[in-house]
């Protein structure tokens, strides 16, 4: 098969959060298994063009509309790691993909409506016949309805669009005029069965209408799947997504086990597997302890690593680093905030730890950092609030870093307690707590740091169970292959 997927993000050279990974792997590793894959992205000017190689134009006469204006559009092609890319570049006075990050605009809706738009031109000037177009979130959802209102009658065909939702809190709503300018009469679309959003009925909105039009649709876990159907996780489209269940599919999603291998990780002091961990993990944890300034205690290393944002719980986050510390740990948060409430609320943690020594917090990504934390801490904690996948937790067991989360999402289908879990014994792998308050975050972490200080052989396997269990990609792409496989065959 021959994959396209159209997406706002993609690591490692543009990333902000999980769906970069996710395009990345799942690309990556539908390739490995013999497919075609191409991936159109725009081209940023914050992209990390040292991971590119043989980057140069591929098709230099693509010309798209906005409103009643033609703007002239270049795309280039390059490869990561193996994988070609497309990059969209707009010779737009607005100067849409030149502004030093990838979303935070007043006009991030237009600029992803004219990315979307330019795709689908390019795919159908350039005669490519891509048997899936896969498009991510609301950046990208409009894709679905471009081709079916608009390119299929000009003649352009594919067998099948499919659009994953990674987090349905972010649905692109904007006015009928704005699909408009993308050629699409935009008050035709105002009503139910289309784009019509379901609580600002004068807006549209792009992720419904990738959902009434896409073939089929994935989300990142079997449990952010149900909960989206419900009225608490459904971000008000739980309706819609509920008449829309047959063609709807939670897949879990998966890490790239070579990139995040601390046997061949060059990012470590001292490689180590599942047999040589603890010894590994010691030597890491020595050194990480030098390079931050903290002192050498016998309590555990608890991290956070986390965009730092309500979703995650940021409360939850600075009560395990004081109840940590109130219990002889040590705590290391790596964290980037994304608004003045957080940066307020980080900026002071880190005046008040500043001199502590058994207290870290960094607030800038760093991942050269957060690997070697991963490698030398013991445990995670994953306090969201709701969590769609959640990649963090997968890490940490890779890396023998034992995850403590809030039942939630992906996390319930990754992260099995070691005291309650129905799972056999030798498949449970962390902490696991139910009500997002300090309380539920109490009970889980005082029995977290109770096994690490008292039953060192039972931490030791818990450890190991972890550092075993396969969240590769592999297993998921198998998953979404089958997805593509039914909608080419409908």
């Amino acid at each position: 098969m021959h994959i396209i997927h159209i997406a706002s993000e993609l690591a490692p050279i543009a990333k902000v959060g999980g769906l970069a990974d996710v395009v990345f792997g799942l690309a990556r590793e539908t390739q490995k298994k013999g497919h075609t894959v191409e991936i159109l992205l725009p081209k940023y000017d914050c992209i990390d063009y040292s991971a590119l190689q043989n980057l140069k134009p591929e098709f230099r006469e693509l010309w798209s509309f906005e409103g009643p204006y033609r703007y002239h559009n270049t795309i280039w092609s390059a490869e990561v790691q193996g994988l070609k890319i497309l990059l969209l570049e707009p010779h737009h006075p607005g100067y849409y993909f030149s502004r030093g990050s990838i979303y935070g605009f007043p006009d991030d809706v237009d600029r992803f409506i004219y990315f979307s738009r330019a795709c689908m031109e390019y795919l159908f000037k350039s005669g490519k016949k891509p048997d899936i177009i896969h498009t991510h979130d609301w950046a990208t959802a409009l894709v679905a309805p471009l081709y079916k209102e608009m390119y299929i009658p000009l003649g352009f065909r594919t067998k099948g669009v499919v659009l994953t939702i990674h987090n349905l809190e972010h649905q692109g709503k904007c006015s009928p005029q704005n699909i408009t300018r993308a050629g699409l009469r935009g008050e035709d679309y105002l009503t139910p069965a289309k784009m019509q959003d379901p609580f600002l009925p004068a807006n549209l909105n792009l992720l419904k209408g990738g959902i009434e039009y896409s073939d089929f649709i994935t989300t990142v876990s079997p449990t952010y799947e149900k909960e989206i159907k419900t009225v608490e996780g459904g971000c008000r489209l739980n309706t819609l997504l509920t008449q829309h269940q047959n063609k709807l599919r939670g897949i879990l999603n998966g890490i790239d086990f070579d990139y995040w291998n601390p046997e061949t990780d060059p990012l470590l002091p001292t490689p180590y597997n599942f047999q040589t961990v603890q010894k590994g993990k010691q030597a890491c944890k020595a050194e990480w302890r030098k390079k931050m300034g903290m002192k050498e205690v016998q309590g555990p290393l608890v991290c956070a690593i986390s965009r730092l944002v309500p979703q995650k719980g940021p409360q939850q986050i600075l009560h395990s680093l004081k109840k940590t510390l109130e219990n002889e740990g040590q705590f290391a948060l790596i964290g980037t905030t994304s608004n003045s409430e957080m940066e307020t609320l980080f900026k002071t943690a880190q005046k008040d730890f500043g001199k502590n020594k058994n207290a870290v917090i960094h607030l800038q990504y760093d991942e050269p950092l957060s690997h070697f934390t991963y490698a030398a801490s013991d445990l995670i904690v994953i306090p969201s609030i709701f969590e769609p996948c959640g990649l963090s937790q997968m890490i940490g067991l890779r890396y023998g870093c034992v995850p403590l989360v809030r039942r939630t999402g992906g996390l319930a289908d990754s992260v099995f307690d070691i005291d309650t879990s129905q799972k056999p014994e030798n498949e449970r792998n962390g902490f696991v707590f139910d009500f997002p308050d300090t309380s539920g975050m109490d009970w889980a972490l005082n029995r977290a740091l109770k096994c690490y200080k008292e039953d060192p052989t039972r931490w030791s396997k818990i450890v190991q169970q972890g550092m075993q269990c396969d969240y590769s990609w592999s297993r998921s792409t198998d998953a979404y292959l089958d997805v593509y496989k039914k909608v080419t065959l409908s």
